[in-house]
C-alpha cells in the first residue's frame, strides 16, 4: 500500500507549530489563569492547595504516604534541611493482590482499605508508640480542599471502586483506621497532589523553585502563587493544566476525543501526554495509508521509532511492519519518523507555552527573575526529542529571559514533597 503523500503532508502541516501561535497559545494560557483564579469560567481550575513552598530549614522525622494508584508506598523520612534528607525506612504494598486480597473493588470497604493502610503505615515506623510521627499524605485522585488536611475525594479513577470513600475526607478516615490500629501517635496533618508534591521536593532542594509539572501518562502542572493584590495567602496552585482548552486540535485529535471515556475534558491532556501520543501517531498514520480503524501504537513505540539512527532505520521498519503489516521503503521510513518527531515536538511545543504563560503571569509585568521548573515523568525524562524541543519552545517564547529559567528533573517528589507538605504544616 503507497502511502498517500498529500495527506501526510498536510498531518506535517497540522502537527506543526509555528512561533507566533505558540505565543498566542501561551497569552490564551495565563489570560485562563486570570480568569480561573477570579473565579470566572475557564478550562484552567486554578485549585489551592493550602501549601506554602518549604523555607530549607525544615528538619525532622516525618511519614509520608504516597497513594496515586494500586501500589502504596509509606515512607519513614528524616529532613536534615538545605536540601537533605534521608529514607529511614521503606513500605510498600499493592491494594490488591490477585486471590488473595482486593481493596479497590466494588465489594471492599473504605474500613477495609484504610486499615490496609494503617497497617503498612505501623509496619513502616516498627510499631513505635512512643514518638509522635507527623504524616503527609500524596493523594492522587480528584478532591475537593478546604485547607491542608482536608481533601474530600469527589470521584475515584484509575478503576478504583471502593465503597465508603466517595464524599469522605480521606485523612478522617486513615485517622480512624490508625486509631483502630492503636497508633494515635501518627497524625496526619496534611494532603497534596503529586504535582503539587514536585514543586514541594524542587522547592527544598533549590532556590526559586515557582513551577512543578506532572509530563508523563498524564499532563499537570502547579505553580507558587503570591496573589500580587493580597487578597489571599500565598499559596501552591494545582491548575489542573491538561483540562486547558484554548488550544488548535487537528482532526485526528478531534476523533480521539470523540473517542475517549470523556469527551471535551483533558483537551490539552489528549495532545500531550504520553496516553495519548502513540495514539495521535496511529490515527494519523491509517489515515494517510488509507485504512478506516486507527492502528495501535503507544509512546514507547513513538520514542524508539524517532530513537532510530541507523541509516536503513531497522528498528522503526520492525515496528512499523508489526502495527500496520506493511513494509516501507527508505524514503517512507525517513518520511514517517519525521511524523512522530512532530507530534513529539507539537507536545513539548505546548507544554513549553504553558510554562511561559505561568513565567509572565508569576512576573505580573515586572522583570522575570531567575528561576526553577520541576518536572517528573516518563516523558520528560526518557522521550527523545522532549526535552530539546522544550528548551527550544521557551527560547523562541521567552526571548533572553529563557536563559533565567532552568529546567530539571524531579522524581523523588511524591513521597518528599508530602513529607515536606507534613513538615510546612507542623511550622504553620
Amino acid at each position: 500500500m503507497t502511502m498517500d503523500k498529500k495527506k501526510y503532508d498536510e498531518a506535517l502541516a497540522d502537527f506543526s507549530i509555528s512561533d507566533e501561535e505558540l505565543q498566542q497559545i501561551a497569552a490564551d494560557f495565563e489570560a485562563e489563569m486570570q480568569a480561573g483564579l477570579s473565579g470566572k469560567d475557564a478550562t484552567l481550575r486554578m485549585l489551592r492547595s493550602y501549601a506554602a513552598l518549604p523555607t530549607g530549614k525544615e528538619i525532622g522525622d516525618f511519614l509520608a504516604l504516597d497513594f496515586g494508584g494500586t501500589n502504596v508506598r509509606v515512607l519513614h523520612i528524616l529532613l536534615h534541611g538545605n536540601g537533605r534528607y534521608e529514607v529511614v525506612k521503606k513500605t510498600a504494598k499493592p491494594l490488591t493482590e490477585p486471590g488473595v486480597y482486593d481493596y479497590i473493588c466494588a465489594e471492599a470497604t473504605a474500613e477495609e482499605m484504610f486499615d490496609f493502610l494503617a497497617e503498612l503505615i505501623d509496619e513502616t515506623i516498627d510499631s513505635v508508640r512512643s514518638t509522635t510521627f507527623l504524616l503527609g499524605h500524596t493523594f492522587s485522585f480528584p478532591s475537593m480542599q478546604t485547607d491542608l488536611y482536608n481533601a474530600r475525594l469527589i470521584t475515584w479513577t484509575k478503576e478504583f471502586a471502593t465503597q465508603g470513600v466517595e464524599g469522605q475526607v480521606v485523612n478522617d478516615l486513615l485517622k480512624e483506621a490508625l486509631a483502630r490500629r492503636g497508633a494515635r501517635n501518627v497524625i496526619p496533618v496534611a494532603v497534596i497532589n503529586d504535582t503539587v508534591a514536585t514543586l514541594l521536593a524542587a522547592a527544598y532542594k533549590k532556590p526559586n523553585a515557582y513551577i512543578g509539572s506532572i509530563y508523563a501518562t498524564g499532563q499537570n502542572t502547579c505553580y507558587f502563587e503570591e496573589f500580587a493584590d493580597g487578597s489571599e495567602p500565598p499559596t501552591v496552585i494545582n491548575m489542573e493544566s491538561g483540562g486547558f482548552g484554548k488550544l488548535r486540535p487537528t482532526k485526528y485529535d478531534e476523533r480521539i476525543d470523540e473517542t475517549s471515556e470523556k469527551p471535551g475534558a483533558q483537551r490539552m491532556e489528549k495532545m500531550v501526554s504520553g496516553r495519548y501520543l502513540g495514539e495521535i501517531y496511529g490515527h494519523a498514520l491509517a489515515d494517510i495509508l488509507g485504512r478506516d480503524k486507527p492502528f495501535s501504537f503507544t509512546s514507547i513505540d513513538l520514542s524508539a521509532i524517532v530513537a532510530d539512527a541507523y541509516l536503513d532505520r531497522h528498528e522503526a521498519a520492525a515496528i512499523l511492519e508489526k502495527k500496520t503489516g506493511e513494509k516501507f521503503n527508505a524514503l517512507e521510513l525517513n518520511l514517517l519518523q519525521n511524523l512522530a518527531g512532530v507530534i513529539i515536538a507539537r507536545s513539548a511545543r505546548f507544554v513549553a507555552a504553558t510554562f511561559a504563560g505561568i513565567v509572565r503571569h508569576r512576573a505580573n509585568g515586572a522583570a522575570i527573575k531567575e528561576q526553577h521548573i520541576a518536572i517528573d515523568g516518563s516523558v520528560y525524562e526518557k522521550m527523545p526529542l522532549v526535552a530539546e524541543n522544550l528548551k527550544k519552545a521557551l527560547d523562541a517564547l521567552l526571548g533572553d529571559d529563557a536563559a533565567k529559567i532552568h529546567i530539571f528533573l524531579e522524581n523523588t517528589g511524591s513521597a518528599l514533597g508530602a513529607a515536606l507538605a507534613a513538615a510546612v504544616s507542623a511550622a504553620r
